[in-house]
């Protein structure tokens, strides 16, 4: 069942039995790499040292898979399409700059867009990319506002973390909401001391909830032998989400645990806004 709670010595080499090899023979390296994913979409896959891998596509900015010992910890839905027209359904898609429902469509445009590759890195042994968004045509229609999106995507050897930057590039304010929503395979979720309300949720069928002030760490015991914390800075509010029957062939085998922002972030001309999300498997 699953479950989610908050809270060398070394002396002269002077013998001739020693051979000498290439000290970087079979070492492993962080790398980005740019492909060619499913329905011809442009994909980067970040490899780190240690084995873990990430993929995200470059339409909607989502992360598909996040590998820790070739065991892929997010779900993307079999009915998902990649078609770069419909969003993503499944990973860790984007809900900007508009959560849910509203006046324009739902989740916003920020999962059906085309993001730009800006930047790709090696640090530490960790590799980076850094995806942009920028307004254009598109978004215009629906969201009349000139601004600058950076996600910046990072993999270590047990954990992915996203660092997401909104900028008011415009002449005047603007506000939104945002999520990021996340899909975790095959969990179902119990909370403890969460939001002090009750110290157990649990998933007796259709869930769609939203936790205000949520704390900026959840433990997840995903029921297949992995503990994932969440943690976050500035994703003020969390979402659970599992669709049951209304979606039959899938719910069993995912939930979403969403870091959000549902109260409207304000942000005048030249003004940003960032908030980090750090996932890890132990």
């Amino acid at each position: 069942m699953a479950a989610l709670s908050m809270t060398w010595s070394c002396s002269p080499l002077t013998s001739s039995k020693f051979r000498r090899v290439n000290r970087y023979s079979g070492m492993a390296f962080a790398s980005v790499k740019s492909t060619e994913g499913l329905g011809n979409l442009p994909k980067v896959i970040l490899t780190s040292p240690h084995g873990s891998e990430a993929e995200l596509y470059l339409f909607g900015a989502c992360v598909t898979s996040w590998k820790v010992d070739s065991k892929d910890l997010l779900f993307v839905r079999p009915d998902a399409v990649f078609n770069g027209q419909k969003p993503i359904s499944g990973g860790i898609p984007h809900c900007f700059p508009q959560f849910g429902p509203g006046p324009i469509q739902q989740h916003g445009f920020g999962r059906n867009m085309n993001w730009s590759l800006v930047s790709s890195e090696n640090v530490e042994e960790k590799p980076i990319a850094t995806l942009e968004l920028k307004d254009g045509p598109y978004s215009r229609a629906m969201w009349d506002y000139s601004f600058h999106a950076l996600y910046k995507i990072t993999l270590d050897k047990k954990t992915l973390s996203t660092e997401l930057t909104v900028k008011n590039t415009d002449n005047k304010p603007f506000s939104f909401t945002t999520a990021l929503h996340t899909y975790f395979r095959n969990v179902i979720l119990i909370f403890d001391d969460f939001i002090r309300l009750r110290d157990v949720v649990t998933f007796p069928g259709f869930v769609d909830s939203v936790y205000l002030d949520a704390p900026n760490e959840l433990q997840l015991d995903n029921g297949l032998g992995d503990k994932i914390s969440i943690k976050n800075t500035n994703w003020s509010d969390a979402v659970l989400w599992n669709p049951h029957l209304t979606m039959e062939q899938s719910y069993k085998d995912f939930v979403c645990v969403e870091n959000a922002k549902i109260g409207k972030v304000q942000l005048e001309p030249e003004q940003s806004w960032t908030a980090v999300q750090h996932l890890t498997v132990s």
